[in-house]
């Protein structure tokens, strides 16, 4: 017994010691216990490797000019070997922020980092933003935005172990958001981007809002190991556009983004080379373009009004600037409200594929729940061949309450088929009512126009249409129409080996239309679907079921 207490005994003091161990070295690191006598300024001056902007004379007031002493913070904490830059409550107006390899910035509770205004002289009068650099000889693959960075409220480029992070805000106020009224991103001493890294790795953006993040609330291009996580983004272009990326995690984020895309990985040639997005995986995301700016990050969730003219993009969208390829990405678990559906496009000769996405919800889509495209923009250097789309599998999707003008889309062009493509357990609930003449349109090609739902207009199916498609297969889709709808349920066009089963869809809505509509199609095979009975084809120059 007594060799028992000894060993306990002698057990609770090496535990003491590893523990008085580690909280000395957690102080080391993060600075001594918070009790309620201690400062801010105390927290955050007993240890070199965190710098409060305030003690490098930051204001903090909303009317001060703070960038100049913030980049003075950041450039002490590299040259200490790395650390954290800490932003107390506060409002920091700023212009350029420029980010340094080893260093943190971390946003407290209730700090605003606020984009300035720009200058209205000339930047060699007055302080402003960072011109924007020479990215020749690519400038003419893609637009102004997503060729420069150096013009960003935060910029970083070749840099390695940073981060921003806490529960502050970044409210792009001053920035330019591209087009529309404002400031033009053109113009010398203006910036377009909240965020913007190029050629980094090993970044960590993680709990922290953006307000009106201009043109883009984050650009990164050619960054790996980036992890993005629970942002909440309001703003009045782009979310996030992951450009050239690899080993990228985005979890856990609400994005509200009515004018324009909310997740966009992309595969532009702004590096000055075709490369892939790839190794990504996007999860546990909210996207909409439903809510009028701000009212996301409030918590009120105001909608725009029915007949307010809003592009309600707000969506996740593979491409459209598409030169490098999308290769082995997830997405899961997210929800889309009020916005476009899904969109998988390589119309600059890349190829995308290797797809998986699985346990999607979506409500009051405005065009087509589901889009792919395979085309040729061709935009980027001569010579490249037609890119392919191929290999994707799409699970576990409903969809509610989807306009009905626009049904999902999988089109490729003439000679180049979207290839081995597979839907499973789907339902897609749409309001109905097409017209009866809508159901003999004949789409135009459109090989290098801009790839868009819309592009197309109205389509001649309610559910799908399948244009230049080869190896598809539907295992349990349904499609329910909330009124009577007088086109095909699917119209398929140029389709080679495509397989159907357990898919049901309504009745026709008017007598002597197909809930088929089949063109040029080889090998066809429906089973055990609703309201069409078994049928296997080996070729259909035009046929209805």
């Amino acid at each position: 017994m007594t060799s028992d207490k000894n060993a306990r005994r002698n057990f609770l003091k090496s535990a003491s010691a590893g523990i008085v161990s580690s909280a000395a070295a957690s102080a080391a690191m993060f600075g001594p216990p918070l009790n309620a006598s201690t400062t801010t300024a105390q927290v955050h001056t007993t240890t070199s490797h965190v710098h409060d902007v305030t003690l490098f004379g930051a204001k903090g007031d909303g009317k001060t000019l703070d960038s100049p002493v913030i980049n003075k913070a950041i450039e002490a904490a590299a040259a200490a070997g790395g650390g954290t830059v800490f932003f107390p409550a506060g409002t920091y107006l700023c212009y350029s922020i420029h980010l340094r390899s080893n260093v943190a910035l971390h946003l407290d509770h209730a700090a605003t980092i606020l984009a300035a205004d720009p200058p209205a002289d000339s930047p060699s009068a007055a302080p402003a933003y960072d011109l924007a650099e020479s990215n020749s000889p690519w400038e003419s693959y893609q637009d102004f935005g997503h060729n420069h960075w150096h013009n960003s409220l935060i910029w970083g480029e070749g840099l390695e172990n940073i981060a921003i992070y806490g529960t502050g805000l970044i409210w792009g106020k001053g920035l330019s958001r591209g087009w529309g009224p404002g400031p033009k991103a053109e113009t010398p001493g203006v910036a377009n981007k909240s965020i913007a890294l190029k050629n980094c790795h090993n970044v960590l953006l993680r709990d922290f809002s953006i307000l009106h993040g201009g043109h883009f609330g984050i650009l990164a291009t050619g960054v790996d190991n980036l992890h993005i996580d629970s942002l909440k983004i309001d703003t009045n272009r782009d979310g996030m556009d992951i450009d050239c990326c690899r080993n990228v995690r985005v979890s856990n984020c609400s994005v509200n983004s009515p004018w324009d895309d909310a997740i966009c990985p992309k595969s532009s040639f702004a590096l000055g080379y075709a490369r892939a997005a790839e190794f990504l995986t996007i999860d546990n995301c909210y996207v909409t373009g439903a809510y009028q700016e701000g009212t996301l990050l409030d918590g009120t969730f105001k909608r725009f009004a029915p007949d307010e003219k809003v592009g309600r993009n707000g969506r996740i969208k593979l491409g459209t600037e598409s030169n490098g390829g999308f290769r082995h990405i997830t997405i899961s678990n997210c929800i889309f409200d009020g916005c476009h559906g899904l969109a998988l496009e390589s119309v600059d000769g890349a190829l995308l594929e290797d797809i998986v996405i699985t346990n999607i919800t979506m409500r009051d889509i405005v065009s087509a729940p589901i889009f792919m495209r395979l085309g040729a923009r061709m935009r980027g250097p001569e010579g490249v061949p037609v890119g392919a789309l191929r290999r994707i599998l799409i699970s576990n999707l409903v969809c509610s309450n989807a306009a009905s003008n626009i049904c999902s889309i999988i089109s490729g062009i003439p000679d180049h088929p979207i290839e081995d493509i597979r839907l499973e357990n789907i339902l897609i609930q749409h309001q109905g009512g097409g017209a009866a003449e809508s159901a003999w349109l004949h789409l135009p090609e459109k090989e290098k126009d801009y790839p868009e739902p819309t592009m197309f207009g109205a389509t001649p199916a309610h559910g799908f249409y399948l244009r230049h498609v080869q190896h598809l297969r539907m295992n349990g889709v349904k499609i329910i129409t909330q009124q009577p709808d007088a086109r095909p349920a699917f119209a398929l066009d140029d389709v080679q080996s495509t397989d159907f089963f357990q898919v049901k869809a309504p009745h026709p809505a008017t007598p002597g239309v197909p809930v088929f509509s089949l063109k040029n199609v080889q090998n066809f095979s429906v089973g055990r679907s609703k309201p069409v009975p078994d049928t296997d084809l080996d070729a259909a120059e035009e046929k209805e079921l």
